[in-house]
């Protein structure tokens, strides 16, 4: 192991020798003297040399170091890999963070080809060809230092809360709901699924007693959709706890649950967030707003947009709506859009106790994007089997859940979150493939 200093450490060190390793981001090749910016994971600092060109006559070998030290930065390409020893200066006239390093040796450790595939006006789709190099961005680095704080949160406020992880297998033997956006696969002798959700058993940890479960996985749908807010393969963030009274008690717990990871992004990260993104990022005060479906869609309407659907549900425009209507009256960006129609939802939520035609359940907006799906669910087998039958399901295609729920299971609720669509909105960013680390979807499998 070298002496390595990450370049975020520096600031803290005194004038004198130092390491640092990382990648060419730009060369001032001048006459006299050679800036190279690098780069690490830390952050960017420069380096100088001052140049030596030629060689006078009876010149000594730490002449003729510093003369191939000056070609070897004169060829240095963008995104070269290098490791520098050399002195270390603070010197506040330096733009880039008050300091720099005169070069005393430089390795290169890996050279990058001059030709550079993607540039900063590519296009999305191209930089997402080249995504290795496009994360290299400061803006892109942040992206994902930012959602590893999110989770971070995410998790302490469950632990704190006494909640378990889990974590659900990717197989199943049978659709969950429908099979409609499930990809198939081979499965030795058989065909399987994958998981378009861990629905099932998050539910199953409430009869085996766990209380309290979460977990922050993978899960797929095949859904051949090209909107900005649509992936193949994507990050779920679940929670399902026992002993609700109503959808309302889901409400509280993910409402507080973003309120800490809204709290600790901004604590680590707000003011990177603020000079890469120009977004003072707020966090939000509780409770968030609360709006029955049937409501939020008559806003809507008087608002002077007419939802163009034929069944109950709201469309992306009508979460704008909601959404506008809802920052400009109670100042926030979210809003729970609550008590939805059963023809809108799956077999196994709760219908609403004083209308059946309602459910206890909720969508949760954030900046006019529904992030969210949250509900209490139907615990009574009875109840549960005839639901299912109502929606035109085979129970015994259903046997291993409904299995669940013969031997006593409490009252529960829970939620799905996609986390790339919360950075994305948070972040304002116009698509979640800029939050996502490798994006799936229906024409891209690579890289």
């Amino acid at each position: 192991m070298n002496t390595r200093t990450l370049v975020k450490n520096l600031a803290a060190l005194p004038d004198g020798p130092v390491t640092v390793s990382g990648w060419v981001e730009t060369v001032r090749d001048q006459k006299k003297v050679q800036f190279v910016i690098l780069r690490d994971e830390s952050g960017a600092v420069q380096l100088v040399n001052p140049a030596t060109r030629e060689l006078e006559e009876g010149a000594d070998a730490a002449a003729s170091a510093r003369l191939a030290t000056t070609e070897s930065i004169s060829a240095l390409a963008h995104g070269t890999f290098l490791t520098v020893s050399g002195e270390l200066k603070h010197d506040e006239r330096v733009k880039l963070g008050g300091l720099e390093v005169k070069i005393g040796s430089l390795e290169v450790v890996a050279e990058a080809n001059p030709e550079t595939p993607i540039a900063a006006d590519s296009s999305l789709d191209k930089r997402m060809d080249w995504r290795f190099l496009d994360l290299r961005h400061p803006k892109q680095h942040l992206i994902f230092r930012i959602q590893t704080t999110f989770e971070h949160a995410l998790r302490q406020y469950w632990i704190d809360n006494d909640f378990i992880e889990i974590h659900t297998p990717k197989l199943m033997a049978s659709a969950s709901e429908s099979r409609a956006e499930l990809f198939e696969v081979d499965y030795f002798e058989g065909k399987a699924y994958l998981a378009q959700s861990p629905q099932f058993f998050k539910q199953m940890a409430q009869p085996a007693g766990f209380g309290k479960v979460f977990e922050i996985g993978p899960a797929f749908r095949a859904d051949p959709s090209f909107t900005s807010r649509h992936a193949t393969e994507f990050t779920s963030i679940d929670a399902e706890m026992s002993w609700v009274d109503s959808h309302e008690d889901v409400m509280r717990m993910h409402e507080e649950l973003l309120v800490a990871a809204f709290t600790a992004v901004k604590e680590k990260h707000g003011a990177e967030i603020l000079e890469l993104f120009g977004i003072e990022l707020e966090v939000p005060t509780t409770p968030f707003p609360r709006i029955p479906l049937a409501e939020a869609k008559q806003i809507v309407a008087d608002r002077g947009y007419v939802i163009p659907r034929d069944d109950a549900d709201i469309d992306p425009e009508g979460e704008r709506q909601i959404s506008a209507y809802v920052k400009e009256t109670y100042g926030h960006d979210f809003v729970f859009l609550t008590n939805w129609d059963i023809s809108l939802r799956p077999f196994y939520h709760m219908r609403h106790p004083e209308d059946s035609a309602l459910t206890n359940s909720y969508d949760l907006i954030y900046n006019g994007v529904e992030i969210s799906t949250g509900a209490q669910r139907e615990h009574r087998i009875d109840v549960l089997v005839e639901q299912a039958k109502e929606k035109g399901l085979d129970p015994e295609e259903l046997e291993f859940y409904l299995d669940f729920f013969r031997y006593g299971v409490p009252p529960h609720g829970g939620f799905g979150m996609g986390l790339a669509r919360v950075l994305m909105l948070m972040l304002e960013e116009h698509s979640i493939r800029e939050t996502t680390y490798l994006f799936r979807g229906p024409t891209r499998l690579l890289p």
